[in-house]
Parts: C-alpha cells; sequence; structure tokens
C-alpha cells in the first residue's frame, strides 16, 4: 500500500470515527446526560488519529509535493488544533452542555474531513 492511499485510508477512517463519536455524544445529549471518561477516552483517540493523519500529509507534502488544493493543508491543521481548542476553553468540564458542544464539534469535523478529501487530490478518500 502506498503512503498516499494509507493517508486516504486515515482520512476515511477520521471522519467516520468522528461521526461515531458526534452520535454518541448527541445521543447523551438528547438523552440529558453527561460525558463519560470513555467518551474522552475515544476523543484523545480520534486526535491521535488526526495527528497521525496530519504527521503522513505532512511527510506526503515534503516528499511528493503539494496537495491538489492549498485549502487541503487548513483542513488538516483545523482537524488537528479543534479539539483541543475546544477542550481548553470547556476547562475539561464533562456536562450536558459539553456533551452537545463535542457532539456538534465531531460533526463540523466530519464535514472538515469531507471537504478535505475533496480537495486533496485525485485517490484522496471518499
Amino acid at each position: 500500500m502506498s503512503l498516499p492511499e494509507i493517508h486516504a485510508r486515515l482520512g476515511n477512517s477520521l471522519i467516520l470515527f468522528m461521526l461515531a463519536l458526534s452520535i454518541w455524544a448527541l445521543a447523551l445529549y438528547v438523552l440529558k446526560r453527561d460525558l463519560s471518561p470513555s467518551f474522552m477516552g475515544a476523543l484523545l483517540i480520534g486526535e491521535t488519529l488526526a495527528l497521525v493523519q496530519g504527521t503522513v500529509g505532512v511527510f506526503l507534502w515534503i516528499t511528493v509535493g503539494s496537495p491538489g488544493r492549498w485549502v487541503h493543508i487548513l483542513y488538516g491543521i483545523l482537524s488537528v488544533i479543534l479539539i483541543p481548542f475546544v477542550y481548553s476553553r470547556t476547562e475539561g468540564r464533562m456536562t450536558r452542555r459539553e456533551a452537545l458542544i463535542y457532539g456538534l464539534l465531531c460533526l463540523f469535523l466530519v464535514g472538515v474531513g469531507l471537504r478535505a478529501a475533496s480537495t486533496g487530490g485525485p485517490g484522496a478518500g471518499f
């Protein structure tokens, strides 16, 4: 499997993982429940996946050249920095309110991932 193929598959995995997290968090919100440590652990796994995806992307940029469009890089940066930013703004709280915030954030990251896949050039995923 080539490195661009790995990058595309990691991107697809990140999109699907964020979709699952958004459903989980929004379900907690609708059920009037707080976030659990399990959700926060899964969110950390999602952030790690975004970091690995970004690292592979940077390596591809250095070795192969720029992606299809420059905005692809912006989407990659957003994918990596938004979760820590929101965590710092919510100060690590895990109430029902944060369930809504993280649910919407993960749904936004699904959109960012889909957009990144459409701007990454041929074979970029989804």
